[in-house]
């Protein structure tokens, strides 16, 4: 059984919390001889991946990451983090620049197509921030008018197939694209959910449409022909599974009154899209 069956069989049947933890599969030689992980992950998308008020790597992409160099390498500290963004994150990926890919990556067919995946360690969906008072209610009465969202994002494609009637900006990060909605040049901003929730929670004049889509799996990101790399890192996502890191991870790091989404994405079933 692939380790994708073996997680999905594990989430049917509800049974995380009683399967024990299985050793991993050796470490590819390659990383052992490295020393160091070379990790890509956001540094824009709390609480998933950002840099703190000190500047330092922060969320729960990031202690993933530490976690893989703890299992792999002997310590936490041995992984280095490089900053990617929605576009650039495959190219860094395919340019050896990093190893691997921790970096809200969802599982698409045209990813596939260039780059392989680890099991899922999570679902997303996507949502729009609208302002309060601009009756927009849903995503149908986007048609006509510009939402702002990122390059190379799952979202500006999803527009791009389903809703060519709407105009998008399509800007190099998350500050530039919800910049350019707080600004009145857009009349939306797509992005995952996560982040739009956080949004939510700061700013009382927007809200979010509620209607979810683009609902895929977010997984490990690496390149072809790595596949004994690939199968550890689906073996660590599945150990992390077994052992409930997520749930604490959290919990430190995301506000209790939003903490509820992020709990759902890593614990729940993924659900059904209407589309």
């Amino acid at each position: 059984m692939s380790y994708r069956a073996f997680f999905g069989a594990i989430l049917a049947l509800g049974l995380i919390g009683f399967v024990q933890a299985a050793p991993l599969p050796p470490v590819p030689p390659s990383v052992t001889e490295a020393g160091m992980l070379r990790a890509g992950v956001r540094c824009d998308q709390p609480p998933y991946g950002y840099q703190d008020s000190n500047g330092d790597f922060a969320g729960v992409e990031v202690e993933m990451s530490r976690q893989i160099a703890d299992w792999a390498l002997g310590s936490r500290d041995k992984v280095s983090f490089t900053c990617v963004t929605a576009e650039n994150r495959v190219p860094q990926l395919l340019g050896r620049k990093v190893d691997m890919l921790i970096a809200t990556l969802g599982v698409t067919p045209e990813r596939q197509r260039v780059i392989d995946f680890t099991i899922p360690y999570r679902w997303g969906a996507s949502d729009v921030l609208v302002r309060k008072d601009s009756g927009i209610d849903t995503i149908a009465a986007l048609r006509g008018k510009t939402l702002a969202t990122l390059k190379g994002s799952v979202q500006a494609k999803w527009f791009e197939d389903y809703e060519p009637e709407v105009k998008t900006l399509r800007m190099n990060s998350a500050a530039d694209a919800l910049q350019t909605f707080r600004q009145g040049r857009a009349d939306a901003y797509t992005h995952d959910a996560a982040t739009l929730v956080v949004v939510t929670a700061h700013d009382d004049s927007v809200r979010l449409v509620g209607e979810p889509f683009q609902i895929s799996d977010a997984a490990i990101g690496v390149r072809k022909n790595e596949t004994q790399w690939r199968d550890y890192l689906s073996a660590a996502v599945t150990r992390m599974h077994e052992e409930h890191l997520f749930r604490p991870w959290v919990e430190r790091l995301v506000p209790e009154n939003i903490r509820s989404y992020y709990l759902s994405v890593f614990e729940e079933p993924r659900p059904e899209e209407s589309h």
